[in-house]
């Protein structure tokens, strides 16, 4: 944000300054500059000082726009906001170290769940699952479609609750919901009840990312939660390397009481899951100053010092945060103002596009190598290559994209990645050549934009989140964001059709399509965004600095449609 505040330079080593008292006056304590902090432990080279302030400045800072910016008085976190805290750098790295084993270890936990249940389907598929319960194809594409229109369904709904009744009571619920239904799929009798299921997996897994979003934007910074979302999305990865060993055991199972393999495989693998979910609700904090109960200690996780660091770190950078309470409903007139925000359409637009053209081809991976001439469990493993690359590329990715600040541009890369591959598969019948060679093309083709796993999905969630400036609509754009993923889902669940098998060469040709489409819908975004910021500069330049504070104090504007907020492009 470009506003008025007064920074000063670290003109000295601060390492007695945890004993230092917090009535100290501002004037007499100096602040960190924004080009001191070192995020990974490569970039701290000899300029590194564990010992540098790394309190950067911020509204807090001046008189005239601190009053502007203080957090509600219900605000949970209000005991430890103190705009004259002051920390280092050891203590803020040595802090979110804490954060990343304590909060962020155990979502991947949690997403690596929600994605065992979600890939075990097509895992079932190389058991004979289809023509043992009398589907065909089509019936599985309709079953995707059933699962992403209800789980897009449930987003919204979702989120609202987990706002309401606090994330960490939520999700946890949801997780063991769902688990009962994964369990029941050893049931599976037929059409109906391959459906049924399909559909009350949707409704209970919908809002489940965008709501650990939310959790998670409690205890870190923008750039820092665009980084680790990355790592949330790897876990996803390693979920699928694992369901593809797990797989491989399981079917193994077939003929035990008299039972098939992929019966076995959604029973333990929900049972997986409601272990985790039950677990959840031990682990999961409410938020930075609510750790302290009978499983965590009566202290909590975190010190006062910690606590006061992890509070105000986060509100110096985003004084939005401050605005509600983390068990706070939102009500039906934010929730519209929210749904009007369309500063953040251009967001929405590509979630509902970005990934349909790799989605395709990896609902139909298992199925594709099976029809190539590899057996069951050969086309289980045969899975992992393409999920062990995408580990490295989304993490490469996410980096990129944070240390150059282009976000638009690095995340349109996956498209362009997958043009070359996608025109082979349309215009050579894959089911003629070398099926090795299918294979290392459909590989590379899913490595880097796996989906759901594309680097550039964990870039535009985070990319949502800091363009929303809000609590309210941070809370609503993550499910809408994600709402239109689920769509872009059931887009790709109905472009392979039965009538244009084995090849689907009509198919094919409207992914080509697709992703050159996509590549001009990034470009029209960044413009978008660019142009926003540039009407904005003009009118805030335009002010003289009386006219600034005078805006500041008086403004009705909200969120990302303040004079003084920028997007992130």
């Amino acid at each position: 944000m470009t506003t008025v505040f007064i920074a000063k330079k670290p003109e000295e080593s601060i390492s007695a300054l945890a004993e230092t008292d917090s009535s100290t006056s501002l004037d007499t304590l100096p602040l960190g500059e924004p080009s001191a902090e070192r995020r990974f432990w490569f970039q701290r080279g000899k300029g590194y000082n564990p010992d540098a302030i790394a309190t950067q400045p911020s509204v807090y800072d001046n008189p005239d726009t601190a009053k502007e910016y203080q957090p509600r008085a219900d605000w949970e976190n209000l005991h430890r906001f103190d705009p004259s805290a002051r920390w280092t750098w050891g203590e803020e790295y040595k802090l979110i170290r804490k954060i990343d084993m304590r909060i962020m270890v155990f979502a991947c936990l949690m997403f690596m769940a929600l994605e065992l249940d979600r890939s075990n389907l097509a895992q079932a598929l190389t058991d004979n699952m289809l023509p043992e319960l009398n589907l065909t194809t089509n019936d599985y594409n309709l079953g995707n479609t059933v699962f992403k229109l209800s789980f897009l369904c449930a987003e919204l709904p979702s989120q609202l609750v987990s706002k309401w009744v606090g994330p960490d009571r939520w999700i946890p619920t949801q997780m063991v919901l769902w688990s009962g239904v994964a369990m029941a799929q050893y049931a599976l009798n037929g059409k109906t009840t391959f459906l049924l299921c399909r559909a009350l997996l949707g409704i209970l897994q919908g809002g489940f990312i965008p709501d650990v979003i939310l959790y998670l934007s409690y205890f870190y910074k923008h750039h820092e939660l665009s980084l680790r979302l990355g790592f949330f999305w790897t876990a996803m990865n390693i979920a699928d390397i694992l369901a593809g060993f797990l797989a491989f055991g399981l079917l193994h199972l077939r003929g035990v009481q008299g039972q098939s393999g992929w019966r076995w495989l959604f029973l333990l693998e929900g049972l997986l899951t409601l272990v985790f979910g039950l677990t959840a609700y031990v682990l999961m904090p409410p938020g930075p100053c609510q750790t302290a109960n009978w499983s965590r200690g009566k202290s909590g996780w975190f010190s006062p010092r910690e606590e006061t660091i992890m509070v105000n770190r986060v509100i110096r950078e985003d004084p939005s945060k401050g605005t509600m309470h983390n068990r706070e409903p939102i009500t039906p007139k934010l929730l519209w103002k929210s749904l009007n925000d369309y500063d953040l359409w251009p967001i929405y637009i590509i979630g509902l596009t970005f990934q349909t053209p790799m989605a395709t081809p990896k609902q139909y991976l298992t199925l594709t190598l099976k029809g190539l001439g590899f057996n069951t469990f050969v086309t289980n493993l045969l899975v992992i290559p393409s999920e062990v690359l995408s580990i490295f590329f989304i993490l490469t990715i996410t980096y990129i994209s944070e240390i150059t600040g282009e976000l638009t541009l690095t995340a349109m890369v996956g498209q362009i990645w997958a043009l070359p591959f996608l025109l082979y598969i349309y215009i050579v019948d894959i089911n003629a050549v070398n099926k090795w060679a299918v294979w290392v093309v459909m590989t590379l083709l899913l490595a880097f934009p796996n989906a759901h796993k594309i680097p550039a999905h964990a870039i535009q969630v985070a990319w949502n989140s800091r363009n929303s400036n809000t609590v309210r609509s941070r809370t609503v754009s993550a499910a809408m964001y994600n709402m239109c993923v689920q769509s872009s889902g059931i887009i790709s669940s109905n472009i392979y059709r039965a009538d244009d098998a084995p090849r689907y060469r009509r198919g094919n040709s409207v992914l080509v399509g697709l992703v050159v489409s996509n590549v001009f819908i990034y470009l029209l975004a960044k413009t978008y965004y660019v142009w926003r910021n540039q009407s904005r500069d003009k009118k805030w330049n335009a002010m003289s600095d009386s006219e600034k504070r005078h805006y500041l104090a008086t403004t009705k504007d909200e969120g990302n449609k303040r004079l003084d907020f920028r997007f992130a492009h």
